[in-house]
């Protein structure tokens, strides 16, 4: 569907300017590096992204929409969700965000933060009633779309009001106008699997596919629509009105009182389709009208002249490179018959030239010609005689059929003409005037953007809860005011950045990250605890920064050196017999100070060795690896305890409740009785205790 986004951009633009920042050839190859996948598929990424696994969950906001979730060597959880809908609509479900609890990083948007949205049934009927008192005054209606995204949307919500006998809608047209329409429709019939489970079951049920429309007439260009009877309700591309069949059919269609035109984007600051929407009172204003024209006259003679020229000097480059390769193939042919062991191919046909060849002592460079420069064609032949080109053999019928068939696909059949020009065959050029346009039509903004509101998301972010949350895409007051709300449900245990455009977020969580040694005596003495893929150990121990040119331990990158009770406690021996000069190289080497030292002393690792038992400082017990209720729950079942959920609370045996606190805690109540241990024991063995 993004190829479909961008192939209708790029038309739209050049239908009626002169758009060079890419072209179609530059969408393909961009689409074809593009790896598809599926919803919840877990790819892990290699080379530079070795380490990072992503799996995209459905958005909820249009078909191929995806929430990232980004893993960082299994701990680190980034989710990058911006553009999200949680409400469940006519082709689409809504995301899944209760799964995703906790991340270490959360991306979002503030684009709806302080929106206050309506209602969806409150949208639907203003819509119907926006279109029942156009058509009946006999007017037009345009909506303004996107591609491929929402407007299957609107598409099928107008489709099944134009099913309902009692809407009274029969009697009028309804038209999608793209310039890709026909394969935006083709696609979706092809993903009804990912939209939403309403969809799926017309489709399974009932064997029939929910975008086979029955009134929807598919459209072009303003040939086919003007094709349509009227009066009739338009989809058209793009939603800015700043290009595209929206913006024509606005210009043509704004100064009649009867028409109405519908907007569905909140689109960038700067377009015509915000400026209405901004600016409702606004009557008059300034329109640029853009067009390509046909070249006439002396404009016609100097391009025709200019591409002749272009077409002579190419002629020319392929001549002489053609002349090069035969002179070339020549010579190769000239080398195998000189070989005296050269065996002699016999042919049924006499072939031209064939042992009549005359020998020189001087090779000639190229190949002479009757006439120059007019080179002849070399007929090449093999075992079983002369090569055939199978564009000699083309029957004249099958190109008038390709003809045909271009004229179909373009919707011109039953020898119509179209109603405006093809230009794509004739030299053209883009032309542009200034007009005051006089806006006498109704303009209406109905939301159709697919988004989650402000209260939506802030409920989510609180239950999500995570630890830094970066906001972006949105107006200044819409960040700040989600910001605010984020601390102060989070407090300090979340961080929140908002970042300006272009800067550079430092949202790393490893701050601190050490190479040391590890003598085989600590070692020895560590205790495992096993959480998800790794093994983790609590280290008391002295670094010790003389130098040593025996390796008597092992190396072992320690993460996490300076937090209290995670991973491992460090404590630099200030009593050290050695030199003060080794001491300095080995801080430096510690602490990524050094030079790019060459030899020996670039390699100067610091030793960790342990405390003495009488010395080893006594810690609180970490509890890591914190289990869901609902995981938990299949553990009791398990070990024959009964449990269920009762308000949110994990009731177990009627006896003892395990609830989540509002710090996201687990907390244990009952009376003191043997199922009480036994749960706690239970409840214990879900962590990995250091």
């Amino acid at each position: 569907m993004g190829q479909m986004f961008m192939y209708d951009l790029y038309q739209s633009r050049h239908n009626t300017e002169d758009f060079t920042l890419f072209t179609l050839d530059d969408v393909d190859a961009a689409f074809d590096k593009i790896q598809q996948l599926k919803f919840s598929q877990i790819v892990n990424l290699k080379g530079k992204g070795h380490g990072l696994s992503i799996t995209p969950l459905p958005a909820g906001h249009m078909i191929g929409g995806t929430i990232w979730k980004i893993v960082k060597d299994g701990e680190e959880e980034i989710v990058y969700a911006v553009d999200f809908n949680h409400k469940r609509e006519i082709h689409l479900n809504g995301c899944s965000l209760e799964m995703l609890s906790r991340p270490s990083l959360l991306i979002t948007d503030s684009f709806n933060a302080t929106y206050v949205q309506p209602r969806r049934k409150q949208r639907d009927e203003q819509l119907l009633t926006n279109v029942l008192e156009t058509l009946r005054g006999d007017g037009n209606v345009l909506i303004a779309v996107d591609t491929a995204g929402r407007v299957l949307e609107l598409a099928q919500l107008l489709d099944q009001i134009w099913r309902t006998k009692d809407a009274g809608l029969g009697v009028y047209s309804l038209a999608l106008l793209n310039n890709v329409s026909y394969n935006v429709v083709e696609f979706s019939k092809s993903q009804v699997e990912w939209m939403s489970d309403k969809l799926m079951r017309c489709f399974e049920d009932k064997r029939n596919n929910p975008f086979q429309f029955r009134h929807l007439s598919l459209c072009h260009g303003l040939s086919d629509l003007a094709r349509v009877p009227s009066p009739k309700v338009v989809l058209a591309s793009q939603p800015d009105l700043e290009c595209g069949f929206s913006r024509d059919l606005f210009i043509q269609w704004c100064q009649d009182p009867k028409n109405s035109i519908i907007l569905t984007y909140r689109t960038t600051p700067g377009t015509l389709a915000r400026f209405l929407i901004d600016n409702p009172s606004e009557k008059v204003t300034e329109i640029e009208l853009r067009k390509r024209v046909k070249l006439e006259g002396k404009e016609l003679e100097e391009y025709l002249e200019k591409e002749k020229l272009k077409k002579e000097a190419a002629k020319k480059l392929e001549q002489s490179k053609e002349a090069d390769i035969d002179s070339s193939d020549e010579s190769d042919v000239e080398e195998d018959i000189d070989q005296p062991s050269a065996h002699k191919t016999k042919h049924d046909l006499m072939m031209k030239g064939e042992g009549s060849r005359k020998g020189s002592f001087f090779k000639q460079a190229k190949k002479s010609y009757p006439m120059f420069p007019a080179p002849e064609e070399r007929i090449k032949w093999d075992e079983y005689g002369e090569i055939i080109k199978p564009e000699d053999f083309l029957v004249p019928e099958l190109q008038a059929t390709e003809e045909e068939k271009s004229k179909l696909e373009s919707g011109l059949t039953n020898g119509d003409e179209p109603m405006d020009q093809d230009l794509s065959d004739v030299p053209t050029k883009c032309i542009s005037t200034t007009e005051s346009i006089e806006i006498k039509a109704r303009v209406t903004y109905i939301d159709y953007e697919g988004r989650s509101d402000g209260d939506s998301i802030k409920k989510i972010i609180n239950q999500m809860r995570p630890r830094q949350l970066i906001i972006v895409h949105g107006p200044p007051e819409a960040s700040q005011d989600l910001a605010e709300c984020c601390r102060a449900f989070g407090g300090k245990d979340i961080k929140v950045y908002m970042p300006k455009l272009h800067e550079t977020v430092d949202a790393t969580s490893e701050t601190h990250i050490y190479q040391v040694r590890l003598k085989d005596s600590l070692v020895s003495s560590l205790q495992f605890c096993k959480a998800k893929d790794a093994e983790l150990a609590w280290i008391d121990g002295v670094l010790d920064m003389r130098v040593s040119k025996v390796d008597t331990g092992v190396i072992l990158e320690e993460g996490e050196l300076k937090d209290d009770g995670e991973d491992s406690e460090m404590q630099v021996d200030a009593s050290s017999d050695s030199s003060t000069i080794a001491q300095q190289k080995a801080m430096k080497s510690l602490f990524g100070d050094d030079e790019k030292e060459t030899g020996e002393e670039s390699e100067i690792i610091p030793t960790l060795e342990p405390l003495p038992p009488h010395e080893v400082p006594g810690h609180q017990s970490v509890f890591m690896n914190e289990p869901r209720l609902s995981d938990f729950k299949q553990v009791l079942l398990r070990e024959g305890i009964q449990a269920e959920f009762v308000g949110g609370v994990l009731v177990c045996n009627n006896q003892v409740a395990v609830r989540r606190t509002e710090t996201g805690r687990i907390g244990l109540e009952g009376c003191l009785c043997q199922d009480f241990y036994r749960i706690r024991d239970l409840l214990y063995e879900q962590y990995a205790i250091v």
